[in-house]
């Protein structure tokens, strides 16, 4: 099954459906094993102490807020593009998941930043840039809600989308870039890992356990976005059919000298 066989919204909803309750279960066991691993089987950091617990949500958080920009973007260029029925439906389901995450990074982060920099928030080029990236979750949001015709709304936001990539990678080098509080790479870098494998376990776990959430509540929310347009198409069909039969009935009832 093809990229285009799934533009069929029902084809995809048939796949959806079976695949769906799988997704479910294997991210509820991801989570159980990470959280597991995080809060119970890793050892506490010798600077950090039990702060360093945080990091197992921090991390993974920020990594999926940038990831669902980029699911967005690649949504956006198979709508410009390709016109690809469901790709504005994919990048539309993406942005609360988006903006959910990016919150959680920022919240988990000031509450890590307190003990560890003695400061909820500074003015640290990563934190701004992320800020900002949730600003522009929230007004991808208001723009999906404030223009009514789905198809406006989709050529809008992706144009606005693929305009914001630059914030994503202003993010990934901000460390490499300017003199942060956050430090370089640590995971992914060319001489390998550099972090012990009693703590690289644990995030890793809990990566994984937060890319199958987002897949589970993408699906969810595509499934939901495809049923509310044809409920839209459904009731703007009628709307349309409502006047017409009233009209047809008025002319069957009117006297002969009136037609």
């Amino acid at each position: 099954m093809t990229l285009y066989d799934l533009a069929n919204p029902t084809r995809f909803l048939k796949l959806v459906k079976a695949v769906l309750p799988w997704l479910v279960v294997a991210t509820v066991a991801a989570l159980a094993v990470g959280l597991y691993f995080a809060f119970f089987a890793s050892p506490e950091d010798y600077q950090q102490g039990q702060t360093v617990r945080i990091m197992f949500v921090h991390v993974p958080a920020a990594q999926l807020a940038m990831m669902c920009y980029v699911m967005m973007a690649l949504s956006s260029v198979g709508s410009l593009v390709w016109k690809h029925p469901l790709a504005d439906v994919s990048a539309k389901a993406s942005a609360p998941i988006g903006a959910a995450f990016t919150f959680l990074a920022l919240f988990s982060g000031a509450v890590w930043g307190k003990p560890m920099w003695g400061a909820f928030w500074v003015w640290d080029a990563r934190l701004t840039s992320f800020l900002v990236l949730l600003i522009m979750y929230l007004g991808i949001i208001a723009l999906w809600k404030a223009i009514e015709d789905p198809i406006k709304a989709a050529k809008v936001n992706a144009i606005i989308t693929l305009v914001g990539v630059i914030n994503v990678v202003i993010i990934k080098f901000s460390v490499e870039w300017w003199n942060t509080l956050h430090q370089p790479a640590s995971i992914i870098r060319s001489g390998g890992p550099s972090i012990h494998s009693s703590i690289l376990i644990p995030l890793a776990s809990m990566a994984i356990a937060f890319v199958l959430l987002f897949l589970t509540l993408h699906l969810m929310s595509m499934r939901n976005e495809i049923m509310r347009r044809r409920i839209r198409a459904m009731r703007m069909r009628a709307a349309s059919i409502a006047p017409a039969a009233s009209s047809s009935t008025v002319t069957k009832a009117a006297p002969a000298g009136v037609r």
